[in-house]
């Protein structure tokens, strides 16, 4: 990574709907591999979960916000409320479904979903967010979501925090130093004998399709760490 304060002029920037930028112009230095990736990257690259071919499956929609804090670089995430019938108590990124009024996923609809999503779930201000690249949509089987992660720079960050205990448990942010940390890296196996990455960060422990995602992020960036794949925690790692 770069110095802080050092800025990355390359890239896209483009306007979708003539509302929302596309735009990498003003991130910091240590953003550009990030940026880069999303330009360069295939989907299945990212996951081997990808859009089913018939068009199937609910669009949706994540942010996945980077800022900077005390200990550099971070990322914004939350943990859903346990008492949730699907993924309670997982950390996530924000983010959900696509809603009529987001409009269309072709203009722009999947930008604002993400953005209105985040606001809801952690209270932030999205006009604070800078958004300067999107990654190819993904899948998740067990909820039949077509999820298409959308990249944001906290350009001016605003606070945040659990906006309604029903569906956020809290919000945190995670510095990018313990996400690359091989000491908090580990492979989980879900009961159904999935195995992925994960890593135990901010008191929780983040699987799934948002470790998976962070995972991806790290080694397209080049900031991924050797770790121990072979150490295994459980999803009930707390008792």
């Amino acid at each position: 990574m770069t110095r802080a304060g050092e800025t990355y002029d390359g890239g896209i920037d483009r306007r979708i709907d003539g509302e929302i930028a596309v735009t990498s112009r003003g991130l910091p230095d240590w953003l550009e591999p990030v940026e880069r990736a999303a330009r360069t990257v295939s989907p299945e690259q990212l996951s081997r979960f990808l859009p089913p071919e018939s068009g199937s499956g609910r669009q949706s929609a994540v942010l996945i916000l980077f800022g900077e804090g005390e200990r550099g670089p971070e990322l914004l995430l939350m943990e859903r409320s346990g008492s949730l019938r699907s993924h309670a108590g997982q950390p996530s990124f924000p983010g959900g479904a696509l809603d009529p009024e987001d409009g269309a996923p072709e203009s722009g609809g999947l930008l604002r979903a993400a953005l209105r999503e985040a606001e809801e779930e952690t209270g932030l201000d999205p006009s604070g967010v800078q958004v300067f690249g999107v990654l190819p949509a993904l899948y998740i089987p067990v909820s039949k979501f077509v999820v298409t992660p959308v990249l944001g720079w906290w350009r001016r960050p605003s606070p945040v925090g659990v906006v309604d205990p029903g569906e956020t448990a809290r919000v945190f942010t995670v510095p990018v130093a313990d996400l690359t940390d091989p000491a908090n890296r580990a492979t989980t196996v879900h009961p159904s004998g999935h195995q992925g990455p994960a890593f135990l960060v901010a008191s929780a422990l983040v699987w799934g399709f948002t470790a998976g995602v962070i995972d991806r992020i790290l080694h397209f960036a080049g900031w991924e760490r050797p770790w121990d794949r072979s150490r295994q925690v459980p999803l009930d790692w707390r008792s």
